[in-house]
């Protein structure tokens, strides 16, 4: 595969807090990051002279930034303090897909001195699935 930009992402879902809904908020976020880390322990010997280390479990998480819009993202995030329910997450770009499932722990709101009126997301793993390319 060739190199290519962080442009033209063909999937940016997230359902509602019910999981009958995935709705497509590509539009309304104005960027991401997300991460899929591993625990490490460290199991170094008194009798070695570098690092050893066992790989331990599987992580995910991302943060979604974005612009208001009470028609998607608002509808998706909007039961955040309230609901704990899981939300299903997919991101796909060159034919590649990253699916899990989260738990948002906030859905912050903040409006600008300038007027702009933008939302930020962050959301952690919440199935113990581990976070897997396809």
């Amino acid at each position: 595969m060739a190199k290519i930009s962080g442009k033209g992402w063909t999937t940016l879902t997230v359902d509602n807090s019910g999981g009958s809904s995935n709705t497509d908020i590509r539009n309304d976020v104005t960027e991401f990051d997300f991460a899929t880390p591993r625990g490490v322990q460290d199991i170094t010997g008194v009798d070695k002279s570098a690092i050893e280390r066992l790989l331990l479990l599987s992580d995910f998480s991302i943060n979604l930034k974005g612009v208001f819009n009470a028609s998607t993202s608002h509808g998706v995030f909007k039961t955040v303090s309230s609901s704990d329910a899981t939300r299903t997450v997919a991101l796909g770009i060159a034919s590649q897909t990253l699916s899990n499932e989260c738990v948002f722990t906030d859905y912050a709101l903040a409006r600008a001195a300038s007027g702009e009126f933008t939302w930020s997301a962050p959301g952690v793993l919440a199935d113990g699935a581990t976070p897997t390319w396809s």
